[in-house]
């Protein structure tokens, strides 16, 4: 078997994979992008176990483990893109601005303004 079949069909998998998780803004698109990756990376996986003729099966067994792990994101990433839908209304990734982190944006208390500068006149 030649290596270089599985190895462009894989090259352009992931290529097309990146380009949806960079191009699109809907959020399922994106995760479907990011399996489409994970596809190619399998692909690959199993080419060069076939072409090294491994006694283990090294590539297949890393591409079961990279099945399960894919199940687990997508099905983890489906419940937080309902959730998210049902309370945003949109499941449009520019408008998803609330997720952030707000700390930087919380005002300080007012009590602990007033002791820091109670601090600085008594030294």
């Amino acid at each position: 078997m030649h290596l270089a079949y599985p190895a462009v069909l894989a090259a352009l998998l992931f290529s097309i994979g990146v380009y949806g998780l960079l191009a699109r803004r809907n959020t399922v698109l994106v995760l479907m992008s990011v399996e489409l990756m994970l596809n190619a990376v399998n692909l690959n996986l199993v080419a060069f176990d076939a072409w090294l003729r491994d006694a283990l099966h090294a590539g297949q067994a890393l591409t079961l483990f990279t099945i399960t792990v894919a199940a687990a994101e997508i099905g983890l990433g489906l419940a937080i893109v309902l959730l998210v839908f049902r309370t945003k209304g949109s499941a449009d990734i520019d408008r998803l601005t609330d997720l952030g982190d707000r700390a930087a944006e919380v005002p300080a208390q007012p009590g602990a303004a007033d002791e820091a500068s109670k601090g600085q006149a008594v030294s």
